[in-house]
């Protein structure tokens, strides 16, 4: 898979029932990195979006940030960026919103 080439290290894979449940207990903050007319299509209840194209990893919020997307690969991509501007965010979601949906776990249209 092409996202598993661009995956920086120490990167900490969750599952999507994983993160549903930290994310209900209020324990991570997730980041949705897809693009606006993505995320208006259909998203995770209560992800954040920052889209890809602008990307800021200094501006993404404090605590433990959870970055996804659809499938992974711009997730790996933005996790890269985080880890070369030096800010602390290792954690993504593995498979994205497709995984998310794949695991029965609901979805906003």
């Amino acid at each position: 898979m092409f996202w598993r080439k661009t995956m920086p290290t120490n990167v900490i894979e969750l599952q999507p029932s994983e993160v549903s449940a930290r994310l209900a207990r209020g324990e991570i903050i997730l980041v949705d990195v897809r693009e606006p007319n993505e995320t208006a299509a259909e998203s995770i209840p209560g992800a954040l979006l920052m889209p890809l194209s602008r990307f800021d990893p200094a501006a993404l919020p404090k605590g433990e940030v959870v970055l996804t997307c659809l499938g992974g690969k711009r997730s790996a991509l933005a996790l890269a960026q985080c880890q070369k501007a030096g800010v602390a965010v290792k954690t993504h979601m593995r498979g994205g919103l497709t995984a998310w949906k794949a695991a029965g776990l609901p979805t906003t249209r």
